[in-house]
């Protein structure tokens, strides 16, 4: 999977996800964020606009400290071929982030000098 650095030095790919196995696939851009362990983060208007369900909720803590309780909601998405249902949270900023969750067991490049992202199976 391939992906780009932007000018500010993030991390991007684009990640195709539905509500369930019967909706079309939307592709969201998402921020690689290697400090977040979970799986995907979304904004509330992306889970909005994709009519996505809510699943529950989770505690979260943030890079401050501070502990949370955040909704989450189930989705769709097609990870290296594979077709997996992800736990999702919901947050109230503007940009989804891709966490490590779906790192594990993958090797991930990133060149700053072609301002390039690669993220293979080992």
């Amino acid at each position: 999977m391939r992906g780009s650095i932007d000018s500010n030095g993030r991390a991007l790919l684009t990640v195709p996800i539905a509500p369930d196995s019967g909706s079309q696939r939307v592709a969201i851009e998402v921020w690689v964020d290697t400090g977040f362990t979970g799986d995907l983060v979304l904004p509330r208007t992306t889970i909005d606009a994709l009519d996505l369900h809510q699943s529950g909720s989770v505690d979260a803590i943030l890079a401050d400290g501070s502990q949370i309780e955040v909704k989450t909601y189930t989705c769709l998405v097609n990870w290296f071929g594979e077709e997996r249902r992800l736990e999702v949270v919901a947050n109230e900023g503007d940009y989804p982030l891709l966490g490590v969750g779906l790192l594990l067991g993958l090797e991930m490049r990133a060149n700053y000098h072609t301002m390039e992202l690669e993220l293979n199976p080992p």
